[in-house]
């Protein structure tokens, strides 16, 4: 069991700061969400869930640049923050599809219903997402060392 936490470890470990700071931010995002859908926003669920996800993104992006992936490669704040902004919206579809579906294919619009479709079933389909792509094209690994390369070389 030691062995295979040892090669998992910095995956065990990203995982758990990327949870972390994703349940700060679904705090945040269902927060938001409800106080819109049961207050100016009430007969809007989707333009609410879309506002609500677009802070809780942004406070993501600064949680997990300055946390989670701290020790990734810096490729400057607008190439960052605008993959980070696309995948997200990209998340963010796949959560609206399971909010509409609930909403407008199956007629659930109680609050329950809302919730359950939006900040459930959208979210972690969405969270899978995210974790997935934002390792893979936002916080990139950093290059790896070439001076002991090119000494070798240069000694060859």
């Amino acid at each position: 069991m030691r062995g295979l936490y040892d090669a998992f470890q910095g995956l065990i470990h990203e995982l758990a700061k990327f949870g972390a700071v994703g349940a700060i931010n679904y705090v945040i995002d269902v927060s938001i969400f409800n106080a819109l859908v049961v207050g100016p926003l009430h007969h809007r669920p989707i333009t609410s869930k879309t506002i609500s996800t677009v802070v809780a993104a942004t406070s993501s992006y600064f949680m997990n640049r300055h946390w989670t992936w701290r020790n990734r490669a810096r490729t400057g704040l607008g190439r960052e923050y605008g993959l980070f902004i696309l995948l997200s919206a990209v998340g963010l579809t796949l959560t609206l599809g399971c909010l509409g579906f609930g909403e407008y294919v199956l007629g659930q619009n109680s609050l329950l219903a809302r919730n359950f479709w939006g900040n459930i079933v959208g979210v972690a389909i969405g969270m899978v997402w995210r974790f997935w792509s934002f390792k893979r094209w936002v916080f990139l690994e950093p290059e790896p060392d070439r001076s002991v390369d090119a000494e070798h070389a240069a000694l060859v």
